[in-house]
Parts: structure tokens; sequence; C-alpha cells
């Protein structure tokens, strides 16, 4: 037996799979947990509580489930969140909750310190992304401004993915992708980390050694397999964020290949021949040297739908009610009878990098049901995706294949929405179980067990989703009006 661990931590859920050297799925199992928003705009984990200890207790489920034993596991890979930006002591202790990706706003005042300071230009060219909420640069000097004994008890400061390698290994790395969020402490050039840009902000010494993704971290250590039940010695992998290990779960191999990932929120990656240059999408080295990505997202999309719920159903059970409310959203025609959403529920990411955008719904009248509104909700997100799309398509970077994932992709009222709003068809595969099913894989392929492109056949193609042309006219214009509402409403919240 030939067996390879993969765990990711989510915004929600943490969840986890061993695979074979087949790719089927030996045993999987899932731990949900919350996002804490202990102020407006902030978004945070517990990283013993919602991290390690649902890393734990998954890797002992998945070997008791399937009676695998732990030597049988030969490599490990693990994904989470990110960027995230968590002080550790010297022994590897959090000293906070972690402060996690862009949707945590509460370092805006830093983003327009460090741009008007270095100049958005250079930051574009030298790290390869213009200063977002995204950014974890900002993050690490609203650290140092608000809570500085935090800051100088820190002995280095990590992200998500590299704290769960740190907990198994000792050793405290991150990938060549995630670090590409880290601006302006990341030179995409140099693939190296530097310090001109933000002199004084932090010293390297205390950021995690860079690696590529499937380069081994380390091994197992005693504490760890005493926590997990893993055997010691057991290769790790550095590693990756969530969205990067699920674009390769689903096949996100070639140039021109894009995942669309539907999760807590959406995040697309294509997958390019050269390195993007533009302010309005992300960029960074992919998970393999020579490769390049582009990236957007959508701060809030599976999270609203999770609002929607909590605020509007709280009579539907917590697991099922998001596929009641779909059922009753499949009811409501295309358009959601006029009515349209702003998904901007934690600022407006791609393209528009506006942290202060709000979410709103327009059009409300009083024959409008929670049918239609929360087909709005997901119209709303469609519209979203079609505005990236028409991004990619100025930039000469149209996507050749779009391959769907998340928890998303098991509604289709939603899945046929953002094909009709866009006019792309969507690829499913067989297994859209997410970035654990990628870490698993990434581990397999790290220690020379599997070769890169086995993932097609690890994971064959479900269903494809096309573009239902009765429904273009309709689409195209209440798309008018989403592209309207920002530029005209953009000043109401832009108050301060």
């Amino acid at each position: 037996m030939r067996a390879y661990l993969g765990i990711d931590i989510g915004t929600f859920e943490a969840k986890g799979v061993l695979v074979d050297g087949d790719g089927a799925v030996l045993a999987s199992a899932a731990r949900p947990h919350k996002m804490l928003s202990p102020q407006p705009g902030w978004a945070e984990h517990r990283p013993i509580e919602d991290w390690w200890k649902a890393f734990s207790s998954i890797a002992r489920e998945l070997m008791e489930q399937s009676k695998v034993a732990p030597s049988d596991i030969k490599a490990i890979g693990t994904s989470a969140i990110g960027p995230c930006m968590l002080p550790l002591d010297g022994a590897g202790e959090p000293l906070m909750n972690a402060v996690l990706y862009s949707v945590d706003g509460r370092a805006t005042r830093e983003i327009d310190d460090m741009t008007a300071a270095v100049g958005e230009a250079t930051i574009l060219d030298r790290c390869g992304n213009i200063l977002t909420t995204q950014s974890v640069g900002p993050k690490i000097l609203w650290l140092k401004r608000n809570r500085p004994d935090i800051f100088e008890r820190a002995a280095r400061i990590v992200t998500s993915t590299t704290f769960l390698v740190e907990k198994l290994t000792g050793v405290s790395v991150i990938d060549h992708y995630t670090a590409a969020n880290w601006s302006p402490l990341y030179d995409v050039g140099a693939l190296d980390w530097c310090e001109d840009l933000a002199p004084g902000l932090i010293r390297r010494d205390r950021l995690p050694r860079l690696a590529w993704s499937t380069q081994i971290a380390g091994s197992v250590t005693e504490k760890a397999a005493a926590d997990t039940g893993l055997a010691v010695g057991t290769p790790v992998i550095a590693g990756t964020v969530d969205a990067a290990a699920e674009a390769l779960s689903v096949g996100v191999l070639d140039i021109g290949d894009m995942m669309l990932m539907y999760g807590s929120a959406i995040f697309m990656i294509e997958i390019t021949a050269a390195r993007v240059r533009d302010a309005r999408l992300w960029s960074a080295p992919w998970i393999f040297p020579g490769q390049f990505a582009a990236m957007a997202s959508i701060a809030t999309s599976g999270t609203i739908t999770h609002w929607f719920r909590d605020q509007f159903a709280r009579e539907l059970d917590r697991m099922s009610g998001i596929a009641t409310l779909a059922a009753e959203a499949a009811q409501s025609p295309a358009g959601a009878r006029g009515l349209v959403m702003l998904p901007y529920f934690a600022g407006a990411q791609t393209p528009l990098h506006d942290a202060r955008a709000k979410g709103a719904f327009f059009g409300l009248d009083l024959s409008h049901t929670r049918a239609d509104m929360f087909r709005a909700v997901l119209e709303g997100v469609g519209y979203g995706v079609a505005h990236i799309f028409d991004t990619y398509r100025q930039l000469g970077q149209e996507p050749q294949t779009i391959l769907a994932v998340g928890g998303g992709t098991r509604n289709h009222t939603w899945t046929q929405a953002v094909s009709d709003i866009t006019g792309r068809g969507q690829i499913v595969r067989e297994r859209t179980i997410g970035a654990s099913y990628g870490d698993a894989f990434l581990a397999a392929h790290a220690i020379g067990d599997v070769p890169l492109d086995r993932i097609k056949t690890w994971n064959g193609i479900a269903a494809t989703i096309t573009p239902n042309v009765a429904n273009e006219a309709i689409y195209r214009h209440q798309y008018g009006i989403y592209r309207a509402l920002y530029p005209l409403t953009r000043e109401l919240w832009n108050t301060d």
C-alpha cells in the first residue's frame, strides 16, 4: 500500500483525503469552523483550534476510516487559505489570531501609505501586484503600528500553510506562489524576498524560507506524530494556497487553462505563457518553476449565500438550507425579475480593487420574493465573474478552457447562471473535493510516484455546462445595470 495524505484548511471548513496511487479516495473527512469578525471589516481564524486541531483530528479519522497504517502514508501535502498574516513566538506558538486574506480589510490606511511612499508603478513592476487587501505587507505594517508589543515579540510572521508545515516538521517555509502576495516584500523577478521597498518594516530572517510547492520541506517530527498519529519521518511538501492546490486537482496544467473556484470567495487562476503586468489582476510565479499565473477574485460569493441563509432563512436546516434556497431560486426566472445584487460585501477585489465598496440589492419592489433575492445573489456573483472575464479578454488572456471546482458546483442554478451570463462553457470534473485532493496529488508527485499529467486520469470529466442562449438578452441587459451601479454609487460609501 502506498497512500498519500492531503489536508486543506478553508475559510469555513477543513477537509482531508487519503488517496492511493491511482487517485482513488480511500477516506475523506471534514471539520467545520467559523470565520471570526471581531470588528467590522476584520476576518480572523484561531490557528490552534481552527487549523492544527482540525488537521490532527482529520488525519486520525482518515487512518481510522481507511485502516491505512501510518507507515503506508508515503507523503503529506497541505494547503490553506491565504495569504494570511500570523505572528509566532520563538517556539512557533501563535501570538494572536490569524489575520485572513483579502476578506480582512483592516489595513486600508497602510495600503494607502505604502503605495504613496513607494509608488504604485514601482510596486507593480517589482512585486507583480499592486497593494490591496490581499497583500500581507500592509497587514504587517498594521501590526507594527497597532500591536507593537506583539510585533516585537514575534520571532517570525507566517501564513496559514507555513504554520501547518512548521507544526508538522519544525521547518518554516513558504512557496513562491503564496509569497507573491506578500507585496511589497517579495520581488517577483528575483524570486526572493526584498527589503528595499519597505525599509525597516521587517527583517528577512523573520520571514519563512522560500521554496517551490513540491519541494520536501521536512519530515514529521515526534511531537507532530504524537498529535496526529502520523509516522515519524514521513515527508511533508512545502505546499501552497488552497486555490492553487484546487486548480491542480481539476487538471489546470496548460497555458490557457483556468480554474473557476466556487467557494467562500470566487477565485480564478489562469496559466499564462508569461507574467501578466496589469494592476487589475494579480500575478505570481506558478507552483512549478518557469510557469506563471494570472489571478482574480470576488471576495465574497459563497460567504454571501451563508449570510443570506443565516439572516433570511433561519427556519431552514443549517446543513441543507443553501440547497433549499437554490431550489427556490431555480423557480425564479433568469434575471431575478429585474433584481441586481452587487457582491461587494467585503469590498471589491479584481478588477476594481476598492476595499471600501459595499454590497447592495438594486431594483427591489413589493413583488419580489426570497427566491428572487437568492437568485439575485447567485447572478450577482455571475456578473462579477463576467466583469473579470472582460478584463482577461482586454489583456489578450481570454481563457481557453474553464474548469469549475468547489462546493458551489453542486448548485446547478448557480453554475448555469454563470455560463449564461458569461457565454462560456465550464467543465466539471468527477471529483470536486477541492484543494485536499490536489494536496495529495502534489505529495505523490513530489516523491516521484506519479507524473504531473496523471491528474487528468486521476480526475476525469463528469459534466460540461453550456450557455443557454435563450437567456442571453436578459442577462446582457442585467449585466449592463450591474456595471453601471458601482460607478454611480461609489462616492456614496467612499466618504472618508
